[in-house]
């Protein structure tokens, strides 16, 4: 089953499942596997940070055929109407936390690997007051002169095919080459959102984009500094990662369910760049 998932990120140690800590992944799977009566797993499209907000994160579970007559008991021989189940956790589930949709997917349906690309906001809020309240736990305040164009500018060079380390904290075992597919910033009055788009995301590289912008934005880094952290080698000690709450992953994008299975062994793959001596 696929579900299309919206959280408050606020009072969460993260998605990941964490021993002792209040997770989406651990509240979900807890209502789920009562649900279902059985233990279930989450696989997820993108392991968001403590304090991070989403509005379209997608994960899957693989629910056994004889617990979903729990759902609709029935008649057991049918899949349940999703609908169904969408209610139901309606009710179990914190208000910090909801699924918006329940799908029955093909076996080749992999949130994580299928996805094509994760889009995110990051929105600030350049008003002189600062935020307004009913706002305050999903936008940053951002009181100091801000160069727009300068960020812009200074965006545009991340985008494609890159190793960035310099943005990312480094898991053993995992690549930190990514291709970025779109980073721009829209200003609507006070409002300041950048979108943020790549084929996957590793851990804290996107509030670590926004923050080396805003060092941008407010002429304490220049672009020939930007430039060079795509060569650097390891994680830049000069960048400052962004707040966590103004970040939102916003939507997941997924090819036809024809190809799901070619994306994910695709996905699967070590990515590396040309000439590169490790992924």
């Amino acid at each position: 089953m696929r579900l299309d998932v919206a959280y408050d990120g606020t009072a969460f140690a993260g998605w990941a499942r964490q021993r002792d800590q209040r997770t989406v992944c651990g509240v979900l799977e807890q209502r789920l596997s009562a649900i279902f009566g059985t233990p279930l797993e989450l696989t997820v499209a993108g392991r968001t940070d403590a304090g991070v907000h989403a509005e379209g994160q997608v994960a899957h579970v693989d629910v056994p055929r004889t617990a979903l007559a729990r759902i609709d008991p029935r008649d057991p021989d049918r899949a349940p109407d999703p609908s169904l189940l969408v209610r139901r956790l309606a009710r179990f589930l914190p208000t910090d936390v909801r699924v918006l949709r329940v799908t029955f997917v093909s076996d080749d349906f992999d949130a994580r690997f299928s996805a094509l690309r994760r889009h995110y906001e990051y929105r600030l809020s350049t008003a002189p007051y600062g935020t307004r309240p009913l706002r305050a736990g999903f936008v940053v305040p951002w009181t100091r002169t801000l160069d727009v164009a300068a960020m812009q500018e200074a965006s545009s060079t991340l985008v494609g095919l890159h190793d960035f380390v310099a943005f990312c904290k480094r898991r053993d075992g995992a690549t930190t080459v990514r291709e970025l597919q779109r980073f721009d910033w829209v200003r609507d009055g006070d409002d300041l959102t950048a979108h943020v788009s790549a084929d996957a995301f590793c851990w804290s590289m996107v509030r670590s984009l926004v923050g080396a912008m805003l060092a941008v934005g407010e002429g304490r880094r220049d672009l020939t500094w930007v430039r060079g952290l795509l060569g650097a080698g390891a994680r830049s000690s000069s960048i400052t990662v962004a707040p966590a709450h103004g970040l939102s992953l916003v939507r997941v994008d997924y090819p036809a369910d024809t190809e799901l299975a070619d994306r994910s062994r695709t996905t699967r793959a070590t990515r590396s760049l040309p000439g590169a001596c490790c992924g």
